[in-house]
């Protein structure tokens, strides 16, 4: 909920001062980030954050992937009812 609010707040905030900057500013804005995205420098910090999300990707897909290997082991390969996962009890109609 707190993030909610807080991306709502944010989005009005946005709204009201690009509302205020005009149309003017905006393509100034737009023209600077035209203008900066063409720079090789800015292509290269992009394909570098590129290549860092996907490593990151995998490895979390791997770490992810052996932890629910090793919650299914503990899970079935459990011979008692202790060890394994256990369900609360109904609660009683009164």
């Amino acid at each position: 909920m707190r993030g909610r609010l807080g991306l709502l707040v944010g989005f009005g905030a946005g709204y009201v001062l690009g509302a205020k900057a005009g149309r003017e500013r905006y393509e100034q804005l737009n023209r600077l980030y035209r203008n900066l995205s063409s720079t090789p420098a800015y292509q290269r910090a992009r394909s570098n954050v590129k290549e860092a999300v996907g490593s990151g990707l995998s490895t979390a897909r791997e770490a992810a992937a052996g932890g629910v290997s090793r919650a299914k082991e503990k899970v079935s390969g459990s011979g008692s009812r202790s060890q394994g996962l256990q369900v609360a009890p109904a609660p009683r109609s009164t």
